[in-house]
């Protein structure tokens, strides 16, 4: 046999070296699409949500959020389907998915095969989930069976406990530390406009803190209490408000709760506005107040009054253009510019007769003192 040249073997052992790297490579868990993350009450992922963000034009630390159950897996992977088709696709922010159980392999397999962009399964703590410490167990019981004809899930204690984590929990969840901005999802939702802009930028660039899509009127048996106490914080802490307010969209010049909220199910948000001592505070004063569980006291409401009384109304934006329907409301932009985005279905101009949104437009920011004379105003 001749003797192989020089060049071959110099061919050679590139070949072998190449084959031994990529096996190597397959060895690593890398694709973070296609693991299990945050599925026990303490595991914090190896690599911080905020660095998967694979739009590396903004350098945004954001996500996606959704509190969802395993047997909702087809209503959101409907809501996924469409978010990639409208959005994500081109931006391939990571989805958070949290839940108060273990995610299944089912839901896990459901959820990574929609997208590839970062996937992320979180079980809730304990400590977030469950019935707040300032409650008895006994009058819960008794709100319960007194609100359960009153109104809508006027029963029922499992949605008390997620209006309560939704308002004062989901933002500190390991999963969520490093993000700047969230966007919340719900299963069994409608987008209906394709949106060919980055909002978790256009956020930052406008310096907003809170967006929404939809703003109705909240049902006044379940928020019974809900300013009285809010006025109570107020007072107690002057030193919370910023010079200027939105407060005059929730509260009349007469000190009227308008019952006007932002439909929390579509939210985006800066969080550093959840984390900050202003609203903690005003979160711990409402929960020790009870009203989660003897009312029914959303997490819209709760987050629409903290917005109004503790940010300006140039903060708080209406995504106009992101059509968008959740079971109770429709929002379908009627601008041709916008429109011409949209497939919409019939009773989608629900923002365009809503008092609400009206109000929104009519109203402006209130000096602090003038916050303070509201809240001091005698009961109505």
């Amino acid at each position: 046999m001749a003797p192989m040249s020089p060049r071959f073997k110099r061919l050679l052992v590139a070949v072998v070296t190449l084959l031994s790297m990529f096996a190597v490579y397959r060895t690593l868990d890398i694709n973070t699409t296609s693991r299990s993350v945050g599925t026990t009450d303490t595991y914090i992922p190896d690599v911080p949500v905020g660095q998967n963000v694979t739009n590396s034009g903004s350098n945004l630390r954001a996500a996606l959020v959704a509190l969802v159950r395993n047997s909702e897996l087809s209503g959101m992977r409907s809501t996924v389907r469409q978010l990639e088709d409208r959005f994500n696709n081109r931006h391939g922010y990571p989805y958070i998915f949290l839940n108060d159980e273990e995610f299944t392999e089912e839901f896990k397999d459901g959820m990574r095969s929609l997208t590839k962009a970062p996937v992320y399964f979180g079980k809730l703590p304990k400590e977030h989930w469950g019935l707040s410490p300032y409650v008895t167990e006994e009058k819960v019981q008794e709100a319960l069976e007194h609100n359960r004809d009153r109104y809508l899930y006027g029963g029922s204690y499992s949605y008390r406990l997620m209006c309560r984590y939704q308002s004062g929990f989901v933002y500190k969840h390991a999963l969520l530390k490093d993000l700047d901005y969230y966007w919340r999802i719900e299963p069994d939702v409608h987008y209906y406009c394709d949106i060919p802009y980055d909002p978790f930028k256009y956020m930052k660039d406008n310096k907003l803190i809170y967006g929404y899509t939809i703003s109705p009127v909240e049902k006044a048996e379940t928020v019974e209490t809900l300013w009285d106490t809010t006025r109570k914080w107020i007072l107690e802490n002057p030193d919370y408000l910023q010079d200027k307010s939105f407060i005059h969209w929730v509260v009349n010049e007469k000190s009227v709760y308008t019952r006007c909220h932002f439909w929390s199910n579509f939210e985006i948000v800066d969080l550093s506005f959840y984390r900050s001592e202003a609203y903690e505070s005003y979160f711990q004063h409402l929960d020790r107040a009870g009203g989660f569980f003897y009312e029914r006291w959303g997490d819209a409401p709760v987050h629409s009054m903290a917005a109004s009384i503790l940010l300006r109304k140039e903060q708080i934006h209406w995504f106009e253009d992101i059509g968008y329907h959740h079971p109770g409301y429709s929002h379908c932009p009627n601008k041709p510019e916008m429109s011409a985005r949209c497939v919409c279905g019939g009773g989608s101009d629900y923002m365009y007769r809503s008092m609400c949104n009206r109000r929104f437009g009519e109203v402006g920011n209130i000096y602090k003192d003038q916050v303070l004379e509201l809240a001091a105003m005698p009961d109505k």
